[in-house]
Order: structure tokens, then C-alpha cells, then sequence
């Protein structure tokens, strides 16, 4: 019998109760080992059913049946789908970001470092969600989720953006070469870099960028959980701490938001 999941909620995208969303921790799923225990992700090597079940665990939390709870393939690129009708396992687009204006169903996003990225604008009854790793935020996954968000009806001024727990700068040691490629676009994001022990190295700041993006879209909120996967096994996934581990594989933890049904 799994404990009750552990969500962790953000001020910025509580409106009174017409939208829901959780950035589920590990804890409170029925999956054993390197999974253990809310591991939502079926891309994993982790049981199937426990899996499903998992996902059931998370959306009970919010309320909602487990068929109503969505994810992508995810890619790390930027296309972006409108959610108008759940679908079911086995049809989930490529894609690293969604929209929706339907109430009752769950926008999902699978995690293990990466950053969770979830949007709520309550006065158009419009949500979004997306995947928030270097690749996609690089490219304009944010921005383009925005901009799909406002082609439901939604408008920046009023949406409310929270990024979920993800590996932060302390635990994110990269090379130049990954420096010089934020750097070619935007040399603004010089500052979220700064120098790691190891000589020729840095450290990057990964919620600090995707916020950054965020509030150059004056969005009426941009909030960080200000958890740290990387650093804390007791709660998160992560993929970068699995392979210093030398482990197989990795669970994946989840974000999810929806509009009240």
C-alpha cells in the first residue's frame, strides 16, 4: 500500500481553486529499487503496471481519474500540442509541451533534472506545460508554449509561471563548449554561468535561464520551487546523480496541471 504522494504546490499558480497542479516528489508510488517509488515515467525499465499505477497515485491527487492524466514522447524540441481529448497509452505525440482550455484533464511532464515548466492563466481557463530541459528552453519551448497558450485565449500579462524542482547550479558542472552555445545567441546569459573547481569548467544555472526567458515574456509570475534533483535522492529522480551512480536506468518524476473540471 503506497503512502500518499508528496506534492509540492507553488503560491504563483494558486488561484482560488480554479486550477490544480503538483510537482510530485519520488515518494508515495509503489515502484521498488532504483524506481522507488512514484516513477510516472513509461520510457523507464521500471514494471509497466507499477508504472500505470503510479500515474493513477498522482492524478487521485489531483483529483482526477488516471486516464485523464496526459504526457508526451518527449524530445527536447519545441513543438508544442493542444490538448482537446485525453489519449491513451501507446498515442502520446512527440512533443515537449501542451495547451488546453478543457477542464478535468491533467497536462503532464516526465522529469529527471530537467526542468518542469507549468502555466496558468485562471481568467481564460487556459494551462500549459512544458519541458523545460537546455535543449528546448535554447530553442523556445517556453516561448512557444506562450504563444499557444495565447492563441486559446490566454494572455501573457496574466499568466502565472512556476518551474518545478530540477538539478540546480550547484550540482550542474558543464564544459565551455555548452557555455558558447547560450552565449552565440544571448550574451546576456553570461550570468548564469559561473566557475566550477574543476579548471575550464562552470557551473550553470538552469532555473535561473529558464526564469529568465520567462520574465523577458512579462508573464504576471515566474516562481522556482527551489529544489535541487541532483542533490536530494530522497525526494527526486535524477538522471546526471543515476549515471555518476553507474545505474541502468532512472524513474522520472512528475509535474502536472489542469483546470477544475
Amino acid at each position: 500500500m503506497a503512502d500518499k504522494p508528496e506534492a509540492i504546490t507553488l503560491d504563483a499558480l494558486a488561484d482560488g481553486g480554479a486550477v490544480r497542479h503538483a510537482f510530485f516528489t519520488r515518494q508515495g508510488g509503489v515502484s521498488s529499487g532504483i524506481f522507488a517509488s512514484l516513477n510516472c515515467g513509461f520510457g523507464s525499465r521500471d514494471d509497466r503496471d507499477k508504472v500505470a499505477q503510479n500515474r493513477a497515485i498522482a492524478a487521485e491527487r489531483l483529483g482526477l481519474a488516471s486516464d485523464r492524466l496526459v504526457t508526451c514522447h518527449q524530445v527536447h524540441g519545441v513543438d508544442v500540442v493542444t490538448v482537446e481529448r485525453p489519449w491513451a497509452y501507446g498515442e502520446s505525440p512527440r512533443a515537449d509541451a501542451m495547451v488546453s482550455r478543457v477542464p478535468g484533464v491533467a497536462l503532464g511532464i516526465l522529469a529527471a533534472d530537467c526542468a518542469p515548466v507549468l502555466f496558468a492563466d485562471a481568467a481564460a481557463g487556459v494551462v500549459g506545460a512544458a519541458h523545460g530541459g537546455w535543449r528546448g528552453t535554447l530553442s523556445g519551448v517556453l516561448e512557444a508554449t506562450v504563444a499557444a497558450m495565447t492563441a486559446l485565449g490566454a494572455r501573457a500579462e496574466r499568466i502565472a509561471a512556476g518551474i518545478g524542482p530540477c538539478i540546480a547550479q550547484p550540482s550542474y558542472e558543464v564544459g565551455p563548449e555548452f557555455r558558447d552555445a547560450f552565449l552565440a545567441p544571448d550574451a546576456e546569459s553570461a550570468a548564469c554561468f559561473m566557475p566550477a573547481q574543476r579548471p575550464g569548467h562552470l557551473l550553470f544555472d538552469l532555473p535561473g535561464y529558464i526564469a529568465c526567458r520567462l520574465m523577458r515574456m512579462e508573464l504576471a509570475a515566474v516562481a522556482w520551487s527551489g529544489h535541487d534533483t541532483a542533490a536530494d535522492p530522497e525526494r527526486f529522480f535524477s538522471y546526471r546523480r543515476a549515471c555518476k551512480n553507474g545505474e541502468r536506468d532512472y524513474g522520472r518524476g512528475l509535474a502536472a496541471i489542469a483546470l477544475a473540471a
